[in-house]
């Protein structure tokens, strides 16, 4: 997988890498050089492929296994078509291995479809954990093409000079696709997550481990706005709420 310097940003590297963190990308050494948010990236995803190597492999160590008596035949597994099957100790291992790791995996699933059930400001905060690669302090904006793919004309619009957006995401929220922004703020990166009809009665206070932030009631639906302990964000949240104009 490769792609041409000609073309290289921080969009394409990153999809790239993402769709196949063990390839390396043509050009993309010394993109990661110059750009401190994708070197930062290409850390997160190797260290997550490492994981999930390390969950996938099974290392079976070299057993001493001693003669087994026969088994009775009360001991041995009738198989539907008349035959008899008895597992070695490296099956044995297999299958557990096997069983451990899909209850690893439902236990994520069962987390994954929990978290719509939390109430709204914690599903937020709990986002914010889930990419910490998005807080990351750049100069670099992301592409116009980005921007439009994620606030799109069924979403609604946004006016980009309410601050440098340098990450572009559609993620979901309470079981809604939304736009999750970033623009730079004086302390640190601030998180823009755009709700239409996220409906809520009035402002909610966000405070999370080392950050602050509001939700906020807009028209139909509501803006969460999230930044370091902190960073100003009372001008900021009317500027914000004066540049996003819902299709819905």
């Amino acid at each position: 997988m490769t792609t041409s310097d000609k073309f290289m940003n921080c969009d394409n590297y990153k999809e790239l890498l993402a769709a196949d963190p063990t390839t390396a990308v043509e050009g993309g050494a010394e993109h990661v050089a110059a750009c401190a948010s994708c070197a930062a990236f290409t850390q997160e995803m190797q260290a997550f492929n490492d994981r999930i190597a390390a969950a996938l492999a099974i290392s079976v160590p070299d057993l001493s296994v001693p003669e087994l008596p026969e088994l009775k035949d009360d001991n041995v597994v009738d198989l539907p078509f008349g035959g008899k099957r008895r597992f070695s100790a490296p099956t044995w291992i297999g299958i557990a291995a096997t069983v451990v790791l899909a209850a690893f995996v439902g236990v994520r699933m069962i987390s994954s479809s929990q978290l719509n059930s939390l109430p709204l400001a914690d599903q937020v905060l709990a986002h914010l954990d889930h990419e910490p690669n998005a807080l990351q302090v750049t100069n670099v904006a992301v592409s116009d093409e980005r921007f439009s793919n994620v606030v799109n004309p069924s979403i609604g619009t946004m006016d980009r000079s309410v601050g440098l957006v340098t990450y572009a995401q559609s993620c979901v929220i309470n079981g809604r696709t939304i736009p999750h922004l970033v623009i730079q703020g004086e302390k640190g990166p601030i998180t823009l997550l755009l709700m239409p009809e996220e409906m809520i009665e009035g402002a909610m206070t966000l405070d999370g481990k080392g950050v602050n932030g509001v939700i906020l009631p807009v028209g139909n639906g509501s803006i969460a706005i999230i930044g370091e302990r902190d960073e100003p964000l009372t001008e900021l949240e009317q500027r914000i709420i004066n540049s996003v104009e819902w299709s819905i």
